[in-house]
């Protein structure tokens, strides 16, 4: 994928989340890794968003139609029954039949034929990257790590147009991913073995992709 194509892609996001509405309030907006470090292409374009959680139904009545009339059930209980009924051909569901968050998201802010991965997640980038280690080293599973080279683009209402600006210039100096990891307190090797897991996941990817996280 091309950069300059890529970063249009990420001010598209942005823009859809400024704009609204969204199947969940959408907090902040990043990218990580590639496009991060300003190569050019990159393999796969990675989007992290934070979402809040809708606490309460906002609509008593849309669960029961849009099970009757879409098969998918808590349309106003995990996604908003506003943003359901403006934008009912982005609708997803799990394997649970419920509405999943994500799923709606990638299918708003993603075209199904770019090489996009979204992270969607409750928790912050830098409180989810301990986590995903975390999560990692307990389950032995390294591929799961959250690339910690991240630059936030929009958080809270408001666009980084500054830091857009040297993203787009290549401006932003990062170190490679084991580097990276070992700042956080990762020994060298495994720092070097987790970096060529997660390069090996990304590799078998393909299209638009999504993982949901809850914190």
């Amino acid at each position: 994928m091309e950069r300059e194509a890529a970063l249009d892609r990420v001010e598209a996001i942005i823009d859809a989340v400024d704009e609204g509405p969204m199947p969940v309030p959408v907090r902040e907006v990043w990218v990580y890794g590639d496009v991060a470090l300003g190569l050019d292409p990159i393999d796969r374009l990675d989007v992290y968003v934070t979402k809040d959680l809708l606490m309460r139904s906002d609509d008593a009545d849309a669960a029961a139609e849009f099970e009757r009339s879409h098969g998918v059930k808590g349309v106003g209980k995990s996604v908003s029954a506003e943003w359901a009924r403006e934008h009912p051909e982005y609708l997803r569901a799990n394997d649970n039949g419920y509405a999943a968050p994500e799923k709606c998201l990638a299918a708003q802010l993603l075209p199904d034929d770019e090489p996009v991965h979204l992270e969607v997640c409750n928790a912050p980038f830098d409180k989810n990257v301990r986590q995903r280690l975390k999560g990692a080293f307990d389950r032995g599973a390294y591929e799961q790590v959250l690339d910690p080279r991240g630059v936030q683009l929009y958080g809270e209402g408001q666009r980084a147009t500054e830091t857009m600006a040297k993203l787009r210039g290549g401006e932003l100096p990062f170190p490679t991913l084991s580097g990276a990891l070992e700042m956080l307190g990762v020994d060298e090797a495994e720092a070097a073995e987790i970096a060529d897991a997660v390069a090996a996941y990304r590799d078998r990817q393909e299209g638009a992709t999504v993982r949901g996280d809850v914190v």
